[in-house]
């Protein structure tokens, strides 16, 4: 009889929201298909965060694009870990480069990238984007779909 994959923890359950990114807890699960090169895409358009500096919120629109090795990123753990930020002061910058870097040592992807599209603070929007890996030939990378900030324009 075959062992049954091991489930996260956090399926079918109720769980609070993680007081910070330190507390969330990012789930895996493994990929049916591993033997095909294929983007999978989170988007975020509801992300924030705290200014370190004066303790107001960041709002930034998130889209990560990876391509999964062995395993995939429970899309309800990374709902949490995302929402965890809310209360998160750091820098745009940090945010958006902790994001991936803590997926990529859970995931081991074979590609991935991120993009923080941050709304104006201070009268200026800040975008950060990530990558690490290459892009396997002939897989297909959308583009992210995220309109650059044009104010009243």
């Amino acid at each position: 009889m075959a062992k049954k994959p091991k489930e996260a923890p956090s399926l079918g359950r109720d769980v609070a929201l993680p007081a910070s990114p330190d507390e969330a807890r990012l789930d895996r699960v493994p990929n049916p298909h591993f033997d095909a090169d294929y983007i999978a895409r989170f988007t975020a358009p509801e992300f924030t965060c705290l200014c370190p500096v004066t303790g107001q919120p960041d709002f930034a629109h998130l889209v990560i694009d990876y391509v999964p090795n062995r395993w995939l990123v429970e899309s309800k753990s990374l709902k949490l870990y995302l929402g965890s930020f809310r209360n998160h002061g750091a820098f745009h910058e940090d945010c958006t480069v902790r994001i991936g870097k803590d997926l990529v040592a859970l995931l081991k992807p074979r590609w991935l990238r991120i993009g923080g599209y941050f709304y104006p603070r201070g009268g200026m929007p800040i975008d950060v984007f990530w990558q690490t890996g290459k892009l396997p030939a002939g897989c297909w990378a959308p583009d992210q779909g995220v309109r650059h900030y044009r104010g009243r324009g």
